[in-house]
């Protein structure tokens, strides 16, 4: 029978959990949920998996040669302005079965107290990776939620074609993709049209 447990402010059985880090060791993205001491907690990053070069032209490379790459960050404000959002994107994962992990259980709508990885696919992962880098530098919340939202938006195809954009193509180009996305999805500092937009996304999800 399984054991039911609270834990992380919300209450799951043993064999979910047990599922999902199994998941979490073969996915292609990872969710990590962390701290660090020179920023406010928790520190959410994304990462994503990847073979070496070395190994890329394998038949069949197990999942140990697979290494892990960091595709972005969010903590402190733009974090509590995008976590509706990104609680959003993480309930679409399912498992291979097609059956729904409910991870944005991990999220809460309050405090998060959960400390670890959750397992991402093909399309969250990319979304969370253009919503986290795409937040950096940007001072208006307003402009931070608009982009989430935009990017929740995407499809998988989409978001994997803007995150290669803007890290595949140099230091230079990957820089201008990035402004050149905060203002196509967040529009221009100081535009009065960000609340109006922002509130009727607000409402069609």
């Amino acid at each position: 029978m399984a054991k039911n447990t609270k834990e992380h402010g919300f209450h799951f059985e043993m064999e979910d959990l047990e599922r999902i880090q199994s998941l979490e060791k073969k996915a292609p993205w990872i969710l990590r949920i962390t701290e660090h001491k020179d920023k406010p907690s928790p520190v959410l990053i994304v990462k994503e998996r990847y073979y070496p070069e070395d190994n890329h032209r394998q038949t069949n490379p197990s999942a140990t040669n697979r290494k892990t790459r960091d595709r972005g960050l969010l903590y402190g404000q733009p974090l509590r302005r995008c976590l509706p959002v990104i609680r959003q994107i993480l309930s679409s994962v399912c498992d291979e079965a097609g059956t729904p992990l409910e991870l944005h259980r991990f999220l809460g709508n309050g405090q998060i107290t959960f400390r670890g990885n959750l397992p991402l696919d093909h399309a969250t992962g990319p979304k969370l990776s253009l919503i986290f880098k795409l937040s950096e530098r940007v001072l208006d919340m307003d402009r931070v939620e608009l982009i989430a939202w935009r990017v929740a938006r995407f499809t998988a195809e989409e978001a994997n074609y803007w995150l290669t954009r803007s890290t595949q193509y140099g230091a230079a180009g990957s820089r201008w993709a990035l402004a050149g996305m905060r203002i196509m999805l967040g529009g221009q500092p100081g535009d009065k049209s960000i609340q109006t937009m922002l509130e009727k996304l607000r409402k069609s999800f």
